[in-house]
């Protein structure tokens, strides 16, 4: 019987030196930065196995672009090679290609790996995360029984212009930022026998505990008797019921509040708008966004965040029972707001419907960001690796582009024009119906604007909508996504100087008039200013 291998993953100022036949090594970066480094700068984790010859020759076999990857010592010291190119709207750091070479070379059994990633100092966070990426926690396989702790130790040789090792601030960024995409994936990977709506609570409690806070929950039948329609609709039929969770950040000189809701579907059966046999597994991953949501908070609270900040997930398992919602009922949501249901597998909508309104009226949130697998429209609408946006505000817009270009948590937006589209949801007998009238009318787009009628088109703050119903798993495991996208956007908020000297531009202010027309003004660090070519 083989053995279960824990891993743990390091990060490290200076990484401890090692022959490779007892600790195996990989070296992996973009062509032009390993032919700056120097063979005397990673010779401690080759020798006595490789030699600066060996080293230069294998430099060499990297250019004839043949391979990605060179041996330097059979498989225990490989060189890697990143892309060269990288269109506009692709991270500059190649961090999904990174993730994908850290999975393509590992070594089953070895108990300590070392990575070591050669990159300009600002890729540093993208490609950190990049590497938390390969190695996610869930796994329930009976063929193994002894518990071994691997360890993966990653450390960064730097060119350009700073140099310097990493800081202790950096390396608690990175260390926060891995944990925070392990328990996401984890969370996202865990099938509903476990992760459930209670199980995803215990998890929350978590995370509370170690940040000192007391989460507020509301759930069960209390959900109904305080007015929250949208949540306690769609989970009512569920055997675990569903819940308003949220945990606060409130320091005491805050001027912002900003609210982070996410989509916490544990299952998704459809409803009695039952998906097929084939388009139903994989639903697990439906809870995705609260998922991102609260790995992003916990990170951010960890390394300091100076303004009020809200996690508040929507649990519900949409599940098939005799008091199940049926299409045609009629839920009266937290916003005030009546909607006509007409299809029950459009669910993720309606907790969500709930939780802006709750983050407005009780949160009293400046800013609302709502995340979550939405639509498999998506999917079309900006493929596998962007998640799609939209907001009420231009400068968000392009901050949110931009945080994604760097941290290679990638987003593109869609459209904003309510006035143009909202008709898609009218109903003859309540305030909205929940699906669109013409399902080929930028579904996605519609969908995240009913979201939004919750929250109010007069809302005077800054809105903004996250699809990430694809970017949230690659093949058959979680990606983490969104913990290095809302850390990296908000950044400018944190007392962590590797966040906040990557973080764009970003002004939370009100930019809108009525909630409608996108404000003006450009933040001072856009997509466009990015090097692509570097």
């Amino acid at each position: 019987r083989g053995e279960k291998m824990a891993t743990e993953v390091k990060f490290y100022s200076s990484l401890p030196s090692g022959d490779p036949q007892k600790r195996p090594c990989r070296i992996i970066g973009k062509l032009s930065n390993l032919e700056k480094t120097s063979f005397s700068e990673i010779s401690s984790y080759l020798s006595p196995r490789v030699d600066e010859e060996t080293w230069k020759a294998g430099i060499q076999s990297l250019k004839k672009g043949d391979t990605s990857t060179c041996s330097l010592w059979l498989n225990n010291a490989v060189l890697g090679m990143l892309p060269f190119k990288a269109s506009r709207h692709n991270t500059p750091s190649r961090s999904h290609a990174l993730t994908k070479m850290v999975n393509s070379l590992k070594i089953s059994g070895a108990v300590e790996t070392a990575f070591i990633v050669v990159c300009d100092r600002k890729e540093a966070y993208a490609l950190g995360s990049a590497v938390s990426r390969a190695f996610p926690k869930y796994l329930r396989s009976s063929s193994v029984t002894v518990e071994v702790v691997k360890v993966i130790q990653v450390g960064f040789v730097f060119v350009g212009e700073n140099t310097q090792p990493l800081t202790d601030g950096e390396v608690e960024c990175l260390k926060e930022t891995c944990e925070a995409i392990r328990l996401t994936q984890y969370i996202v990977d865990a099938p509903c026998n476990e992760m459930h709506t209670d199980g995803f609570i215990e998890q929350v409690k978590g995370v509370a505990s170690q940040l000192g806070i007391k989460p507020f929950i509301i759930r069960g039948e209390e959900l109904d008797a305080k007015g929250f329609g949208g949540i306690y609709g769609v989970g009512k039929a569920a055997v675990n019921p569903p819940a308003l969770v949220v945990l606060s950040h409130t320091p005491p000189k805050a001027t912002t509040t900003i609210a982070w809701v996410g989509k916490g579907i544990v299952y998704d059966t459809g409803g009695l708008s039952l998906k097929t046999k084939t388009g139903m597994p994989g639903m697990k991953r439906d809870c995705g966004g609260a998922a991102g949501i609260l790995g992003a908070f916990y990170t951010a609270v960890k390394l300091g965040f100076s303004q009020n900040l809200h996690a508040v997930l929507c649990l519900a398992e949409n599940s098939v029972g005799p008091v199940a919602t049926r299409p045609d009922d009629i839920h009266t949501f937290y916003s005030g707001k009546t909607v006509e249901i007409n299809n029950t597998d459009a669910e993720g909508r309606l907790v969500l419907g709930d939780g802006v309104a709750y983050a407005r009226k009780d949160l009293k949130a400046d800013v609302v960001v709502d995340m979550a697998t939405l639509t498999s429209a998506q999917g079309i609408s900006t493929g596998k690796y962007h998640g799609a946006i939209l907001t009420n505000n231009q400068e968000m817009e392009e901050s949110c582009m931009t945080a994604g270009l760097t941290c290679g948590d990638l987003v593109f937006p869609l459209i904003y024009s309510p006035e143009l589209h909202f008709s898609e949801f009218n109903s003859a007998v309540a305030d909205m119906k929940n699906s669109v009238n013409d399902r080929s009318n930028a579904q996605s787009y519609c969908a995240g604007l009913f979201i939004g009628s919750h929250l109010g088109f007069d809302y005077p703050g800054v809105w903004l909508h996250i699809d990430m119903a694809y970017p949230v798993y690659s093949g058959e495991r979680a990606t983490g996504y969104g913990v290095a996208l809302l850390n990296t956007l908000f950044g400018s908020y944190s007392s962590n100087n590797m966040l906040s000297d990557i973080a764009p531009s970003l002004n939370c202010k009100k930019e809108v008039e009525g909630g409608v027309e996108p404000s003006a003004k450009k933040p001072k660090c856009t997509y466009q200013s990015l090097n692509l070519n570097s």
